[in-house]
């Protein structure tokens, strides 16, 4: 891992770009709960690219009178109750995972975090969705918007699924490792990277030329 020495203040207008990815008991950010979630840090590194820079990941016990749907669970194939997956409160979930991205904002000279996901209108659902059930009151990420890989999967290789995203962009894929949160967060950040690095490549060709 490179060590980050560039600011990201001015590359996303003093926006931090922060990868998440969420598992769900539904669809529902209401009613349903939030079980699993992932944040993926990216910073500009030595060789003046973005990388991944910090990984963080926790099961989340699903919140009191919360619905879950087992349609949802079969897809994501979590056991909300199983005595293994060390689940935590949402709210100790979401102060776990928001000291370091308020540390990266900092170092960054950042104004906020901008969550970055796979049509991620349902990740910041969710997210806010718990941010207000745990009644925390510093959120680090800008509340509505948001960066989407599935827009620019298809802008950059004609695709807008994940797996096939990555498979076009010559990424890994291992279809028993997707749907845990860690597992599609660090792969949406990997892509996330790999666009815009390759489209500062390109502007520095047209600059060149």
């Amino acid at each position: 891992m490179d060590t980050p020495v560039i600011p990201l203040a001015q590359r996303f207008r003093g926006y931090l770009p922060v990868i998440v990815d969420i598992e769900t008991a539904g669809f529902n950010s209401k009613k349903n709960a939030l079980l699993e979630i992932a944040a993926v840090i990216i910073e500009l590194t030595n060789n003046n690219e973005l990388a991944i820079t910090e990984r963080y990941s926790t099961h989340v016990i699903p919140f009191k009178n919360a619905e879950l749907d087992p349609a949802a669970l079969k897809f994501n194939g979590i056991d909300p109750y199983h005595p293994f997956r060390m689940a935590i409160d949402e709210k100790d979930a979401l102060n776990m995972l928001f000291k370091p991205i308020k540390q990266a904002v900092k170092r960054n000279d950042c104004k906020r975090a901008i969550l970055v996901g796979h049509n991620p209108a349902f990740d910041i659902a969710f997210l806010n969705a718990a941010i207000q059930r745990t009644q925390i009151k510093r959120s680090p990420f800008h509340p509505f918007s948001t960066f989407d890989t599935a827009t620019l999967g298809g802008l950059a290789y004609k695709q807008t699924v994940l797996a096939k995203i990555a498979q076009a962009a010559g990424l890994d894929w291992d279809n028993e490792k997707a749907h845990s949160a860690l597992y599609d967060a660090e792969k949406t950040a990997e892509l996330f990277c790999l666009i815009v690095n390759r489209w500062n490549r390109l502007e520095s060709i047209d600059v060149q030329s």
